[in-house]
């Protein structure tokens, strides 16, 4: 089955906004602070804004949403995970721009290992203040040419 790469349409907005609240329903330690239908609306808006681009084999199994730089959210459906699925969503990404944040939770050990795998580096971390769910958390940096 062949994957694709596209920019997300308003169509795709349940989809992404189911991905992303089964990531946060079945993570134990993230506060469940949204419903389904709020986490598909702030889906539809990321959409809106033209920030997100779909992975799809029939189906949407996973996404990358980025504002410019900075990655909000990069997330694949369980049963699409280690495939490499993330890689070419975050190449994509890479390809586009010579540098990348984000802030990823620092009880989300997965994640942060895949980043620095994928050659971020850490270049601060938060006590949690800063967000909405009270979690400290770590800032990765990926710039092209520089070395993990």
């Amino acid at each position: 089955m062949t994957l694709t790469l596209r920019a997300a349409t308003p169509l795709d907005a349940g989809a992404v906004g189911a991905i992303l609240h089964g990531f946060n329903r079945d993570t134990v330690w993230m506060p469940k602070l949204y419903s389904e239908a709020e986490t598909i609306s702030f889906a539809g808006v990321m959409i809106d804004r033209g920030w997100v681009r779909v992975a799809e084999r029939e189906t949407v199994i996973g996404f990358i949403a980025r504002d410019g730089a900075e990655i909000c959210s990069l997330y694949l459906s369980p049963d699409a995970q280690g495939q490499g699925i993330g890689v070419q969503l975050l190449e994509e990404a890479k390809a586009q721009s010579s540098v990348l944040e984000l802030w990823a939770f620092e009880a989300n050990e997965d994640a942060r290992r895949f980043y620095i795998r994928e050659g971020f580096q850490e270049v601060a971390r938060s006590d949690g203040a800063r967000n909405e769910e009270g979690l400290p958390d770590v800032r990765l940096r990926w710039q092209r040419g520089v070395a993990a």
